[in-house]
């Protein structure tokens, strides 16, 4: 008997809603955790179908696929009941059992389960073993929603509740509260009530010039906001042989100063001001002050010879009101509050390597060799623990250290050590999430206005000026964001796939 796969596969329509998953966030099992390798759930979809379906009737099978090679209805009950039901069907009535030994991300194993057969994945990669075990096993074993009576007033109120995700919220909550109540001090609101949610640096070198000698923040390109309505930008400008900044922002062709870092002076802002041109390209660096150049070679010698630095340029604020962001200038106030928690990470650093026994920064070694790694342009970054600023490094050892003392705190009220186990990896998940958006390799995205991951490929290239998000605050990239928008959307997907009745 042929399969409907040897006669017929849709490629274009199933091609074309593949691709238009890639852009599907909420509930996607790509938010749980990154892998490189993971498959379109479509795509593994419309592929195990055609492949254990016959092909009679086939214009009328491919009808049905395309409409469940789709997004929209990967949780509609009829559909897929009807595609387990003819898959079982045309396979003798038999439960037919699936086997992926290489199951990476879980998008052909998540889909096989979708389907209705009998699931097996393994991997030889703890990562992939984790995001397995969150993806397939979890949400079907603890996540399946139950029926819960509430006291609402006089009346009692019955509805349909997952236990694991209601867990997994209340757990993420408390982790989320003991961080805010440990290193909240760090992340000040400014007094008008705007949240910071990103800090934004700029790597720093000495110019060469015997000369001069001044510090040179290198900057890839000066925008802070490039939109058709809103154009701001930080303008640089030379006083008294020091680099400092404006915020500029563009009306007509006129740029107008909003604040300056120098106090009672204003600078003229050229109408051929171009924010696009930064002080570095390709790894060399122009001086503002004397105009000099700083070779490519000569700029990683510096990095390498430990004589560059950093300097914090900008804040970028949240009002809450739905106003979108805004911009000041970096303080003396917003740096002494990042020294403080440079301070304390010592302090914590070092209480919790007594404890765990292993440094809670990571200090295993980089490939110095891999080009596509910042550990291998030879600018001195050696240890993975280099990738994070100060205040990053306090925040992640601190996340890491409240998941861990919640899984101790599940036990001591009772919770079964396999359940509490599962609900932990998912907020373990959470904190791997944020150290994406959490490292001194992230930029800010001045079309979106937000600090964006680490990731956008498949390597860690240097990067000049960076992004430091505020882990909790509601931007993108938080612990809010990560876990409560968009990990627990994801599980309540996974939670509402049909159980499979396994076969002896």
């Amino acid at each position: 008997m042929k399969r409907f796969i040897e006669e017929l596969l849709p490629i274009k329509e199933i091609s074309e809603e593949s691709a238009r998953e890639k852009n599907i966030r909420h509930g996607h099992i790509s938010t749980l955790h990154i892998w490189w390798a993971r498959r379109p759930l479509i795509a593994s979809r419309a592929t195990i179908y055609s492949a254990l379906v016959s092909a009679e009737n086939i214009e009328e099978k491919k009808k049905f696929l395309l409409k469940i090679a789709k997004w929209e209805t990967s949780l509609n009950k009829e559909l897929i009941e009807k595609a387990r039901e003819e898959i079982k069907k045309e396979n003798g009535g038999k439960v037919l059992r699936v086997l992926d030994p290489f199951a990476g991300g879980g998008s052909i194993t998540s889909e096989c389960l979708r389907l209705g057969l009998e699931t097996h994945a393994i991997d030889y990669n703890p990562v992939a073993v984790l995001i397995l075990k969150c993806v397939l096993e979890y949400p079907q074993k603890y996540g399946r929603p139950q029926k819960v009576v509430e006291q609402n007033g006089l009346y009692k109120q019955e509805k349909q509740e997952s236990p694991l995700i209601k867990d997994v919220q209340r757990w993420g909550e408390w982790v989320l509260e003991e961080a805010k109540k440990e290193i909240g001090r760090f992340y000040p609101t400014d007094e008008d009530g705007s949240i910071p949610v990103g800090y934004l640096w700029a790597r720093t070198i000495p110019c060469q010039n015997p000369l001069c000698g001044a510090e040179i923040p290198l900057i890839r390109q000066f925008w802070l906001a490039k939109k058709e309505k809103k154009k701001i930008s930080l303008y640089p400008f030379v006083y008294n042989k020091r680099v400092e900044f404006a915020i500029v922002k563009k009306e007509g062709n006129q740029w107008k100063v909003l604040e300056s870092s120098v106090e009672g002076f204003e600078p003229k802002v050229p109408e051929n001001f171009d924010p696009e041109k930064g002080t570095t390209a390709r790894a060399k660096a122009v001086c503002l002050v004397c105009g000099s150049t700083i070779e490519d070679d000569d700029v990683r010698r510096l990095f390498r010879e430990g004589k560059a630095s950093q300097r914090m340029t900008a804040v970028v604020l949240s009002t809450q009101k739905g106003e979108g962001k805004s911009y000041r200038l970096a303080t003396e106030k917003d740096l002494e509050f990042y020294r403080l928690a440079e301070e304390y990470l010592e302090e914590k650093r070092k209480r919790l390597w007594e404890e765990w026994g292993i440094d809670p920064v990571p200090d295993e070694e980089m490939n110095t060799k891999d080009p596509n790694t910042v550990a291998g342009r030879g600018y001195g970054f050696t240890k993975w623990g280099d990738l994070f600023n100060s205040r990053q490094k306090l925040a992640l050892i601190t996340f890491t250290e409240k998941v861990r003392l919640a899984y101790k705190k599940m036990l001591e009220e009772g919770y079964d050590k396999d359940y509490a186990k599962a609900v932990v990896s998912y907020l373990g998940l959470g904190v791997s999430r944020v150290v994406e958006y959490m490292s001194n390799l992230c930029v800010h995205d001045n079309t979106q206005e937000r600090t964006v991951h680490v990731f956008s490929r498949q390597a860690l290239p240097m990067v000049w000026d960076y992004s430091e998000l505020n882990p909790l605050s509601e931007a993108v990239g938080s612990w809010e964001s990560m876990v409560f928008r968009r990990m627990l959307l994801s599980l309540s997907h996974l939670t509402q796939i049909p159980p499979v009745e396994a076969e002896e």
